[in-house]
C-alpha cells in the first residue's frame, strides 16, 4: 500500500494548450455584447466557458502538479520558483478573461430577471443568481484586475512566508522512553496527546519557543493582511469584515449570526467538558496544551493499514459508492500520508478542474484523531467526486456552507466504529475523546471566528495591532469557551501564530455549521438508513442551488436558530452521559 502521492498523471504538460484554449475564448467573446442581451447567445457562451473550466482552468494539469509539489516541498526553491511563474500566468489569464463575468454581472436588473427566467439558461440558473448577487460589490474591470494582480504580494506571499518558516522547524522533544527525538512541528503538536506528562510538557516548551521565535514575523504578516482586507472592503463598500466570505459562500449573514449566537450562549457546555476532563485526569486544572491528552488506553496507535481497513468497513456499510471512491484514492496513490520535513502541516483534500482527480494530504502519526481525520478528508473527496460526476463545471464546486458536512458525517461514523472495539472500562474515555473533538469543532471554531471579528474590528480602529494585544484578544476568546478549568498557560498567547485558518478570513464557521448539520443528518439516517439516498442527492448537488435550498430539500431549515440549538443539545446530551459514567466510576 503506497503512502505517497503519485503525480505522474499530471506530468504531461498541457500549459500551452491551456493558454491557447483560454485565449480562443477571450478572442471570440471579448468585444461582443450580444451575449448580454440574448439568452440563446448567452447559453452558447456559457457552454463554452463551462467547457473551458471543465478541461483547462487557468493553468491545467501543470498548475495543479506544482501546487501539490509545493505542499510536499515548501522549502524547495526550484518548485517555489516554478509555482510562482505559474501563479503569474494564472493571474494574467484570470485578468484577461475577467471581462466575461464582469460584463455579465453588471447588466441591468431587467436583463437579469429575463435571464433568470429563461428555460434555455436553466442549467446555469444558480450560477447566474450568485453572479448577479456579487455585482453590488464589483469595482470597474481595470480596478478588479489591479486587485487580482496585487493579491499575491499583498496577501498570499505574507501567509506563505509564515507557514514556510514553521515548516522548516525541527523540535527536540522527549519520547515515551525518555529519549531526545527530533520532530517537525506537526509531530510535536501530536505529542500533546501523550499520557506521559513530561512528553507533553517538553513538547509544549519547544512549541512555545518556536512560536515566540516567529512572533514578530507573524505580527507583521497579520497586520499586513488585516490592512489588505480593510482596504478591499472599503473600496468595494462591504459593510462588515466577514460579509465578503458569506457572499462568496452563498449564505446569508443572519444565518451565521444565528449560529454564532446559539453556540456562544452555550459555551457552558464546553466549560463543563473541560471541568469533567480535569476531574477524570485527577488535576485541578488542565494546562493549555493538555486539552487533547489521551485518557485510558486511547493512546493506542493505529497503523495506516489498520486505519484504511477500518474506514473501508464503515464506508462499505454506508454505501458501496463511498467505498469505491475510497479504494480509488488508495489504489491510485492519491493520499500522501506521513509527516516529513518541508511538508505542509495539518490535512486537506483538494480538487482542481473537474476532469482531474482529487488528492488528500495528511500528517498521520497513528492516533485515533489521525484515523478520523483520514475519514474526514475522504468525506471531502466523496463530496467533490460525486458533484463533479453530475454537475457542470460552473456548478460542481460547493461553498464552505456545505463543505464540512460530508466530512464530519463520515468522521462521526468512523468514530462510532472505533468505539465498538473499546473495552467497557474505557467507554468513558472514548466518549470524552469524541466529545473533545466535537467541542473543538463547534465551540473552539466559533471562538476563533469571534477572535477574528475582534481582530478586524480593533485593527480598523487603530491601524496596527502589536503582538501582545493580539495575544490578549486571542486568550480572551479561548478562555471564553474553555472556562476556568483550562489554564491560559504562559506562551499560549502566541498559539494563534500557527493557526492558518485565521489567514483564510472567516473560514472557520464552516466547521461548526458543518458538524451541527451533520448531526441532524446522522439522526435522520439512524431513524431510516434509506436516508443515505437523500444524503447522496446532497453530495451530488454541488453549487446548483443555495445551501439553504439544498438543506431545505432534506427537511433541514438552517435559517432558524432552533435548528442550531437542537444540534448543540445533542452535544450536551453526550456530555451528560459522560458525567453520569464518571460519577459511577468516582463512587466505586
Amino acid at each position: 500500500m503506497t503512502t505517497n502521492w503519485d503525480l505522474s498523471n499530471l506530468l504531461v504538460s498541457d500549459l500551452d494548450e491551456t493558454i491557447k484554449a483560454n485565449h480562443a475564448f477571450i478572442n471570440k467573446w471579448r468585444n461582443r455584447e450580444d451575449f448580454l442581451k440574448d439568452p440563446e447567445v448567452l447559453k452558447q457562451a456559457l457552454d463554452e466557458y463551462e467547457q473551458l473550466e471543465k478541461l483547462y482552468g487557468t493553468t491545467g494539469k501543470t498548475g495543479y502538479y506544482y501546487s501539490l509539489r509545493l505542499c510536499l516541498e515548501q522549502n524547495n526553491p526550484e518548485i517555489k520558483a516554478k509555482y510562482n511563474q505559474l501563479e503569474e500566468k494564472s493571474i494574467n489569464i484570470s485578468n484577461a478573461i475577467m471581462f466575461f463575468e464582469h460584463k455579465l454581472a453588471r447588466i441591468s436588473i431587467g436583463e437579469q430577471k429575463k435571464f433568470l427566467g429563461s428555460q434555455t439558461l436553466k442549467p446555469y440558473h444558480h450560477y447566474l443568481e450568485q453572479l448577479f448577487a456579487l455585482s453590488k460589490y464589483l469595482l470597474s474591470e481595470p480596478e478588479e484586475k489591479i486587485i487580482n494582480s496585487l493579491s499575491p504580494m499583498a496577501y498570499s506571499k505574507w501567509t506563505d512566508m509564515t507557514e514556510e518558516f514553521l515548516a522548516k522547524e525541527q523540535l527536540t522533544i522527549i519520547d515515551e522512553k525518555g529519549n531526545n527525538v527530533v520532530k517537525t512541528l506537526p509531530e510535536a503538536l501530536k505529542a500533546f496527546e501523550s499520557s506521559t506528562k513530561k512528553v507533553r510538557d517538553t513538547a509544549a516548551q519547544e512549541t512555545n519557543n518556536v512560536f515566540k521565535k516567529h512572533l514578530d514575523t507573524a505580527v507583521a504578516e497579520l497586520n499586513a493582511i488585516l490592512q489588505y482586507k480593510k482596504t478591499i472592503d472599503e473600496l468595494k463598500k462591504i459593510e462588515r469584515p466577514d460579509l465578503a466570505r458569506l457572499i462568496s459562500d452563498d449564505i446569508e449573514a443572519n444565518v451565521i449570526d444565528a449560529l454564532l449566537q446559539a453556540v456562544t450562549e452555550k459555551y457552558d457546555v464546553a466549560q463543563r467538558f473541560y471541568m469533567l476532563k480535569a476531574k477524570v485526569l485527577g488535576v485541578e486544572k488542565l494546562e493549555y496544551h493538555e486539552r487533547y491528552v489521551k485518557m485510558g488506553n486511547l493512546a493506542k496507535k493505529y497503523t495506516y493499514e489498520e486505519s484504511v481497513g477500518l474506514i473501508r468497513k464503515v464506508f462499505g456499510n454506508l454505501d458501496n459508492e463511498f467505498l469505491d471512491i475510497f479504494n480509488d484514492y488508495i489504489i491510485n496513490s492519491r493520499i500522501d500520508v506521513y509527516p516529513k520535513k518541508g511538508k505542509t502541516g495539518g490535512a486537506f483534500c483538494t480538487h482542481s478542474i473537474p476532469t482531474l482527480p482529487g488528492y488528500i494530504l495528511t500528517n498521520f502519526t497513528g492516533s485515533i484523531e489521525d484515523v478520523t481525520t483520514l475519514a474526514h478528508e475522504m468525506g471531502h473527496a466523496i463530496h467533490g467526486d460525486l458533484s463533479a460526476k453530475v454537475q457542470n463545471a460552473l456548478n460542481c464546486g460547493h461553498s464552505l456552507a456545505t463543505a464540512e458536512v460530508a466530512s464530519t458525517f463520515m468522521e462521526d461514523f468512523v468514530y462510532k466504529e472505533i468505539e465498538k472495539s473499546i473495552p467497557e472500562n474505557n467507554k468513558l474515555y472514548m466518549k470524552m475523546e469524541k466529545l473533545g473533538a466535537s467541542i473543538a469543532t463547534i465551540f473552539r471554531q466559533v471562538a476563533c471566528y469571534k477572535f477574528e471579528q475582534e481582530l478586524h474590528s480593533e485593527f480598523r480602529k487603530t491601524a496596527y495591532l502589536p503582538g501582545d494585544q493580539i495575544g490578549k484578544i486571542f486568550q480572551k476568546h479561548m478562555k471564553s469557551y474553555m472556562g476556568d478549568y483550562v489554564k491560559q498557560s504562559e506562551g499560549s498567547e502566541n498559539w494563534w501564530v500557527y493557526w492558518s485558518h485565521i489567514r483564510n478570513y472567516f473560514y472557520v464557521y464552516s466547521y461548526a455549521s458543518g458538524l451541527l448539520i451533520s448531526k441532524a443528518m446522522q439522526n435522520l439516517y439512524q431513524e431510516n438508513p434509506a436516508f443515505i439516498s437523500k444524503l447522496k442527492e446532497f453530495l451530488r448537488a454541488g453549487d446548483s442551488h443555495s445551501p439553504v435550498e439544498i438543506f431545505g430539500k432534506l427537511g433541514l431549515d438552517i435559517t432558524k436558530p432552533t435548528f442550531w440549538k437542537a444540534g448543540i443539545s445533542e452535544i450536551e446530551k453526550e456530555l451528560r452521559e459522560s458525567e453520569k459514567l464518571f460519577a459511577k466510576i468516582d463512587t466505586k
